[in-house]
């Protein structure tokens, strides 16, 4: 028996088939537009590249830097 999916407020499933529908059908140019756009985008946050092994040690930080 699968269990019932469990999504964040304010989401439903309805609002996740949505937003795959816009994804899916985003041609690769735009893909891109959006991404680079996010990007510049910021509002304080930074994106970057670590190695696999250290996302425990950072998922804590963000844990205890949000509940600060």
């Amino acid at each position: 028996m699968m269990n019932e999916p469990k999504f964040p407020e304010g989401w439903d499933a309805e609002r996740v088939e949505r937003l795959i529908d816009h994804y899916e059908s985003l041609s690769e140019e735009e893909m891109v537009a959006e991404d680079e756009a996010a990007l510049e985008d910021r509002d304080g946050q930074t994106v970057i590249t670590v190695p696999d092994e250290l996302l425990p040690a950072i998922r804590q930080l963000i844990a205890r830097h949000k509940t600060a």
